[in-house]
C-alpha cells in the first residue's frame, strides 16, 4: 500500500476539521498550494507537481499566464467596475465580440447570449429554462454517462447515481439515453460501429414510441466528449445522427461544452469535429480566463423569455470578463487549437505503449486533444485511488473519473509542451510499474 507523505500537516489537518464534509478534491490530493506557474505547482512546503487537473479545465493557460495576469493588471489599474450586474462596459462588449467571433458563422449570426452565475451548473440551470419557456415542454433528455453540475436541476441530468442518492425532489420528467462506449458497449453489440448506431436507433425510436414512456422533450443535453463520465468522445456520425433526430423533432439540442469549450479537443469547440450546429451552447471554466464566468448562447429564435427569467448578482464579472477576453484572444492568435490537437496525439502515443507494457493493467486509452483518459483494467479497478496517490507522491496531479472511478483522466493546461507531457508519461509509467508489481 502506497502511503503519501503528509506535509503540511498542521494547515492540512485545520482545512480537515473545519471545511464541510462535501469536499472532494481535498480528500484525495491532500495538497496545501503556495504558488503556481505553467503547468507547475508548489505546496507550502516547497515541493513542485506537474498539475494534470488545471482546476478541472478552468486554466486553459495554466496558472499566472502572462497574457491573463496583464489582463487583470490592466483592469485594475484602469479602475474597472469589479461587477456591474448585467450592464455592459467596454470590456464585456469586446469580450462578447470576441467570443462570437470565436464561434462558427452560422451559430454566431444570429445567436443570443445570456451572462448567469459563475458556475456551469448555473449555465446549464439557464439553459433548462430557456428551452422549456421556448417550447412549452417540461421533459429534458440526458445520456448516460453525462455530468452538467451539482444544482437540483443539473444533478438530476447526471449519469453517476453517487451524489442522486440521498438528494430528494430532483427536477422531474428527465429521460436518459445510451451515449456510444466503445469500451463498454452500453447496447451490446458486437462492435463499436453497430453499437453506436444502435444507440442513435434508441434514442429516435424512444422519442418517436407513443407508448414508450417518453415525454415530448423540451430539450437534449449532451457532452460531445464526456468528462467526469470517464474521457469518453461521441463518434462524430453518431452526433451527427442525434442532430438530424432533434431537428426532425424541433427539439433543441444543448451542448455542454462546459469543459470542452475553447480549445480543449482540438477544435475551440467539441461539436464543431463533427459539423454541426447545435440550438443551445453552455460555456463555463475556460471561457473566463481561470477566473468565475459561464454563460449561454443560443440561436435568437429561443429568446422569447421575459427580462428576469434568469439572473444572478455576479454575472456581471468584469475581471473575469478581462481574463476571458485575453484568453480567447490567445487561443485564437496562436492557433491553439493546432498545437492541441499535435500535443494530444504525442500524449495518446506515449500512453498508448504504456499499455502495450501493462496491458494486463490498462484496458483503454482514449480522447480528444489535450483531454485523455486512461482506464483500469477490470481487475485493477480498485487500485485506481492508490494509483493516484503513487502518481502524487512521485509529483503528478491527477483526477479520477468513468464508472467506478477506474479512468485516470488528465486534463493539463492547453499549453503544455512535447517534453512536459514525456515527464508526465515517465512519471505514470513508474506509477504504474510500482502499484504493478505491489499487487503481483
Amino acid at each position: 500500500m502506497v502511503t503519501i507523505i503528509k506535509r503540511s500537516t498542521p494547515i492540512l489537518e485545520r482545512q480537515a476539521r473545519r471545511e464541510s464534509n462535501a469536499r472532494t478534491y481535498a480528500r484525495n490530493l491532500g495538497l496545501a498550494l503556495s504558488e503556481a506557474k505553467g503547468i507547475y505547482v508548489k505546496d507550502v512546503d516547497g515541493k513542485t507537481y506537474i498539475d494534470c487537473l488545471a482546476c478541472a479545465g478552468a486554466l486553459p493557460l495554466g496558472h499566472n499566464h502572462p497574457a491573463v495576469k496583464q489582463a487583470i493588471y490592466d483592469a485594475l489599474n484602469n479602475d474597472l467596475p469589479m461587477q456591474t450586474l448585467d450592464l455592459v462596459t467596454p470590456i464585456k462588449d469586446e469580450f462578447v465580440s470576441e467570443l462570437f467571433e470565436s464561434l462558427p458563422a452560422e451559430f454566431s449570426k444570429n445567436a443570443k447570449i445570456q451572462f448567469c452565475g459563475p458556475s456551469g451548473s448555473d449555465a446549464v440551470e439557464a439553459a433548462l429554462k430557456l428551452v422549456k419557456t421556448a417550447t412549452g415542454k417540461r421533459a429534458v433528455g440526458a445520456f448516460r454517462g453525462g455530468y452538467h453540475g451539482m444544482t437540483h436541476g443539473s444533478l438530476a441530468l447526471m449519469g453517476s447515481l453517487g451524489p442522486k442518492m440521498q438528494v430528494p425532489g430532483l427536477m422531474p420528467d428527465v429521460h436518459f439515453f445510451p451515449y456510444p462506449y466503445h469500451h463498454r458497449y452500453p447496447i451490446g453489440a458486437g462492435n463499436f460501429e453497430q453499437d453506436y448506431q444502435q444507440c442513435s436507433q434508441y434514442l429516435e425510436t424512444a422519442l418517436g414510441d407513443p407508448e414508450g414512456g417518453t415525454l415530448p422533450l423540451a430539450g437534449l443535453v449532451m457532452e460531445i466528449v464526456q468528462g467526469e463520465g470517464g474521457v469518453i468522445p461521441a463518434p462524430d456520425a453518431w452526433v451527427r445522427e442525434v442532430r438530424r433526430i432533434t431537428q426532425e423533432r424541433n427539439i433543441p439540442l444543448i451542448a455542454d461544452e462546459v469543459q470542452t469549450g475553447l480549445g480543449r479537443t482540438g477544435t475551440l469547440y467539441a461539436f464543431e469535429r463533427s459539423g454541426i450546429t447545435p440550438d443551445v451552447i453552455v460555456l463555463s471554466k475556460a471561457v473566463g480566463g481561470s477566473l468565475p464566468l459561464a454563460v449561454i448562447l443560443y440561436k435568437d429564435e429561443l429568446d422569447v423569455w421575459q427580462p428576469g427569467a434568469h439572473a444572478g448578482t455576479f454575472r456581471g464579472n468584469q475581471l473575469a470578463m478581462a481574463t476571458g477576453l485575453a484568453t480567447i484572444r490567445y487561443i485564437r492568435e496562436n492557433q491553439l487549437v493546432t498545437y492541441v490537437e499535435q500535443m494530444g496525439m504525442h500524449f495518446q502515443m506515449q500512453l498508448w505503449q504504456i499499455q502495450t507494457e501493462f496491458s494486463h493493467f490498462i484496458a483503454d486509452v482514449r480522447g480528444r486533444g489535450l483531454m485523455v483518459g486512461v482506464e483500469l483494467s477490470a481487475q485493477v479497478r480498485h487500485l485506481a485511488r492508490q494509483l493516484q496517490a503513487e502518481c502524487l507522491d512521485r509529483g503528478l496531479i491527477v483526477e479520477l473519473g468513468g464508472r467506478n472511478s477506474s479512468v485516470v483522466r488528465f486534463l493539463p493546461p492547453l499549453i503544455i509542451e512535447a517534453p512536459q507531457i514525456d515527464d508526465v508519461c515517465q512519471i505514470f509509467r513508474d506509477a504504474v510499474a510500482a502499484i504493478s508489481q505491489e499487487n503481483l
